[in-house]
């Protein structure tokens, strides 16, 4: 196993120079030749170069247009200069992004489920864009939902299409609920989340509502730019990292980008890929902060698994791939040019807590407004109903904002 995944490793950054020849230059100070012996993957990893938001921004963002025939491009919240980020798949990479998922799926279904409909209730993005075409796969007939309708328009078209196997976000799903005057009574079976945080207590309560056990939840974890990372598994009570990647669980300061340390079990996820070619997911850190990473065994094979996401750090913050943190804080230091800013996610309303000096009566109301009009996604989302709102919440003094920085996907708690 191990000189398997020592032969993968070494094949994939061969690959990688090739494709994306400004990586062997991350190379080069550290001395690191491919033909290097090394005792494990491990080994190997820790001397190559972390793949940071930084590193990212100057050599891969930056790049001119990718023009090869086949290639798809998905593109991405914006980064600190207010850009959209391009991310690009090869008709390879999309190829095994969409297997990868149909196999999870169609392994916790099982054999013998008996579902013949699925609908796709997503944002925009990789995940929305390749639902349908992975559930026809699974032969499923399969319909979806654009998340600009209203919630009206959710519900009607669930109980028009009527079907079994519902796939969405969880901030969208728990909309459904809310505005449903009777949940089990949409008829759903199995319920697929990809997006946001959903804790194993949310996913209960929200199973109960729906009149499903927990096991007809499956919660899965992704990105764009990794693809399928982890699966809830119910059977482990953990998640657990997809084929074909190698997990780190790093310590925040590890990043050499000034963060605080995290509380305790938890590191920040960094991710290699034997299976990513046209983007470079070699000691990928994807500021996801995770609890308990650790390697398991089920059936006689090790698995690296861990607890929970607990929250994010970094430049941005997402719900689901629809808030830039960046767009916020423009929208903040317009009408507090000083301040300092911590935002979370929290019972599904967007809450900015904000330190700093110069509030006016309508400073708060000011902000957000603005950050509805500038986000046109965030104001589209509250206009919905998906999305409750935002809360202003001046803080006084820095001291009273809450420790550490808070970007999260979603939080529950």
């Amino acid at each position: 196993m191990r000189d398997n995944k020592m032969r993968l490793l070494t094949e994939q950054l061969r690959l990688i120079t090739r494709l994306h020849p400004w990586y062997k230059d991350l190379l080069e100070p550290s001395s690191i030749t491919l033909d290097d012996q090394h005792d494990s993957p491990s080994s190997l990893l820790e001397r190559l170069p972390l793949l940071g938001a930084e590193k990212l921004e100057k050599y891969y963002y930056a790049q001119s247009p990718r023009t090869e025939f086949g290639l798809s491009v998905y593109r991405t919240s914006g980064t600190s200069t207010g850009i959209r980020k391009a991310i690009y798949y090869s008709a390879e990479d999309d190829f095994r992004y969409m297997e990868a998922k149909r196999k999870s799926y169609l392994a916790w279904l099982g054999e013998r489920h008996t579902l013949t409909k699925a609908m796709a209730d997503l944002g925009t993005g990789h995940a929305a864009s390749t639902a349908l075409s992975i559930f026809a796969s699974m032969g499923l007939q399969a319909e979806a939902i654009p998340f600009t309708a209203p919630i009206e328009e959710h519900l009607s078209s669930i109980r028009h299409f009527q079907p079994q196997l519902l796939y969405t976000m969880p901030s969208i799903l728990e909309a459904i609920a809310d505005a449903a005057s009777d949940p089990p009574s949409l008829g759903l079976r199995k319920i697929i989340l990809v997006g946001e945080l959903a804790s194993s207590e949310w996913q209960r309560r929200m199973a109960a509502r729906f009149g499903l056990a927990p096991a007809d939840i499956l919660d899965t974890y992704g990105s764009i730019e990794v693809g399928a990372i982890a699966a809830f598994d119910h059977e482990l009570g953990r998640y657990v990292l997809a084929d074909g990647l190698i997990g780190e669980s790093l310590p925040a300061e590890q990043l050499g980008e000034g963060f605080q340390p995290l509380g305790e079990e938890e590191g920040v996820l960094v991710l290699t890929s034997f299976e990513r070619s046209l983007f470079p997911v070699i000691r990928y850190v994807t500021y996801d902060v995770v609890r308990d990473f650790r390697t398991v065994h089920k059936d006689g094979k090790p698995l690296q698994t861990f607890r929970c996401l607990t929250k994010r750090i970094g430049h941005e913050l997402k719900h689901g791939e629809k808030i830039s943190l960046y767009d916020i804080e423009e929208v903040v230091s317009k009408h507090l040019p000083h301040a300092a800013l911590r935002v979370m996610v929290r019972d599904n309303k967007l809450k900015l807590y904000i330190a700093g000096e110069g509030w006016r009566e309508d400073t708060a109301t000011a902000i957000q407004t603005d950050v509805e009009r500038k986000i046109e996604e965030i104001g589209q989302m509250i206009q919905n109903r998906l999305l409750q709102g935002i809360e202003v919440i001046p803080t006084g003094k820095r001291e009273d904002l809450p420790s550490g920085t808070v970007k999260s996907k979603r939080l529950y708690t």
